[in-house]
């Protein structure tokens, strides 16, 4: 629960007020999210995961990318309620949960960031290489989908370190080998760095590779037109999106490994009164991150020109059902020519 408390005789009531302020403002942005923005989110990741993967035929190398953000979309829909509903966020909270949910939690939401980050970031690579080399197709859906298959794994091994930690909390008789490996500094800065750092890099040079060949006439460009023109904007947008909503986010943990403020705490009385704007901050840059779960499948859904027909086509096929649908047929041999 967010309880501000006066500790000595130097705490005075204008920061006990304001403490009491952050409180109540948390509280309601966690209910505006869970009341509009968790439903928008949870509805538009499953309509783009299932509308792309009943038209498999028509996927391209951006709707892999895209699908395999909303799936991470998904499991971030999953954490949200769980913390947000929580004494952490909000006053009025319906449970507390001990240190082997928050880890549990703390996993399932860094695994998520990765494949956000680096399925935004290895889009953007792949999509200089679709516009410099489009006949070699290395870019190619069938690629594509091994290489999400990659980030998810990737993603699981970067965060074994909290994984080691959740395990440690089990072991009773090795306290003191676990004491060690326990280190919330060095955990939050690999993930700075590998989250972060290493995805800001390859996308300014992506972006840096993408304006050079814009700039280019090059022989190949006629090829390039197979490529949908809304998928520069698009791409440039979730780009844009993504860094805006996680950077804060990021910046809440340089600043934990750099001064060492502290981590996971269930009640806000836990700690020192001027500790309260530092998780304050970090609570609503949190927030942020849950953000991106239904903000990118919005803008899929606005600025993908192909969705609608996608979409369509479904609700064709649903309503036709065993029925033979001979439009279906047409469709579908019209992608595959």
């Amino acid at each position: 629960m967010w309880i501000c408390m006066v500790y000595n005789e130097t705490d005075t009531s204008v920061d006990f007020r304001l403490c009491q302020d952050f409180g109540l403002i948390l509280s309601v942005f966690s209910l505006i999210y869970l009341l509009v923005c968790f439903p928008l989110g949870l509805c538009y990741n499953v309509l783009l995961v299932v509308v792309n993967l009943s038209n498999k035929v028509s996927m391209t190398m951006p709707d892999v990318y895209f699908v395999n953000m909303a799936i991470a979309g998904l499991v971030l829909n999953l954490v949200a309620p769980v913390e947000l509903l929580s004494s952490t966020f909000t006053r009025w909270h319906a449970w507390d949960y001990n240190n082997e949910v928050y880890i549990t939690l703390l996993i399932l939401f860094n695994i998520s960031s990765l494949v956000i980050m680096y399925s935004t970031t290895l889009l953007s690579l792949d999509y200089y290489i679709e516009r410099a080399l489009p006949r070699t197709y290395m870019s190619s859906v069938y690629n594509t989908k091994h290489v999400c298959g990659f980030i998810w794994g990737g993603a699981v091994l970067t965060s074994f370190s909290s994984l080691l930690f959740y395990v440690c909390n089990h072991i009773s008789t090795k306290m003191v080998e676990c004491s060690k490996m326990q280190n919330k500094e060095a955990a939050d800065a690999i993930m700075m760095f590998i989250g972060y750092v290493v995805p800001a890099v390859a996308v300014f040079y992506a972006f840096v590779l993408i304006l050079r060949i814009r700039k280019e006439s090059t022989p190949l460009d006629q090829d390039s037109a197979r490529l949908d023109p809304s998928i520069h904007r698009l791409l440039l947008a979730s780009v844009c999106v993504q860094f805006v909503l996680w950077t804060p986010y990021y910046m809440t943990l340089l600043v934990h490994t750099v001064a060492g403020a502290p981590g996971y705490v269930s009640n806000i009385h836990d700690l020192p009164s001027y500790y309260s704007t530092y998780y304050f901050l970090r609570c609503v840059s949190k927030l942020l991150a849950f953000s991106s779960s239904f903000a990118m499948p919005l803008m899929y859904r606005q600025m993908n020109k192909n969705f609608s027909n996608k979409l369509q086509r479904l609700l064709r096929r649903l309503h036709c059902r065993d029925q033979s649908c001979p439009h279906e047929r047409s469709t579908v041999q019209q992608v595959v020519t």
